[in-house]
């Protein structure tokens, strides 16, 4: 009988500290951080450090598991609200808000350019190579056009086979003029036609986040782009 009494007050206190422990957190349990460019694939590690690659902080992937891409809500600031209709390099009719979901990068170009615009796809190629591969299906590099008369669906697609910009993570679009114009207001663009086949343009690519909304410019030719980068990558983490 008193090992019975025993075994049974045994039983009860168990019972009693497991009741206690439920719901509490787990102060030991330990966080793993992860490169937000994943610069070493899937590799992670236990303390808070920087990038031995990039040099960017790490980042604990509960933080990255929790990010939220709901794209329900468009702010006053968003391109999204803009209802102009774009045709892509495959011939499809969309708005922009059809882009939405994605951070997205934003370049206005002409295909028959011979100096500045093929400077900007470089730039944007090279921005591209520098993001992990893991992380493009969360982004979308589009270029506009600012000569739609010229730069039809088809030639875009050419342009996008010539240039090695033809992958999903590619959009390239023609609008009508006063869209061309409207939009180039929004991203501060200045383009002026000089000839038939040439324009005088701004060289600014545009990053906006998943919502549409402005989040960074980077303005010049062959600059250095760590800086758009981050923010690209940062925009898709968030």
């Amino acid at each position: 009988m008193k090992n019975i009494k025993y075994i049974t007050l045994l039983l009860v206190a168990i019972l009693t500290l497991a009741a206690c422990n439920t719901g509490q957190p787990n102060k030991d349990k330990a966080i793993a951080y992860q490169c937000p460019m994943k610069c070493e694939g899937e590799k992670t590690f236990n303390e808070p450090a920087s990038c031995s690659v990039c040099k960017m902080d790490l980042k604990p992937i509960a933080d990255q598991l929790k990010k939220n891409k709901s794209t329900d809500e468009i702010s006053e600031t968003s391109i999204f609200n803009l209802t102009s209709k774009w045709n892509t390099e495959e011939g499809k009719e969309i708005e922009l808000k059809d882009l939405k979901g994605k951070t997205l990068v934003m370049v206005m170009i002409y295909t028959t350019c011979k100096a500045a615009c093929p400077r900007l796809v470089a730039d944007m190629r090279s921005i591209e190579s520098k993001i992990h591969k893991n992380l493009l299906k969360d982004i979308n590099f589009v270029l506009v056009s600012i000569d739609p008369e010229t730069d039809t669906p088809a030639r875009l697609k050419e342009f996008a086979i010539e240039n090695f910009m033809d992958d999903e993570q590619w959009t390239f679009l023609q609008g009508d003029i006063s869209s061309v114009r409207e939009f180039a207001n929004v991203l501060a663009v200045k383009y002026k036609q000089i000839s038939p086949l040439d324009f005088s343009h701004s060289n600014i690519i545009s990053v906006f986040n998943p919502h549409g909304e402005l989040v960074h410019q980077q303005e010049g030719l062959g600059v250095d782009n760590k800086e758009t980068i981050i923010k690209i990558v940062e925009t898709v983490n968030k």
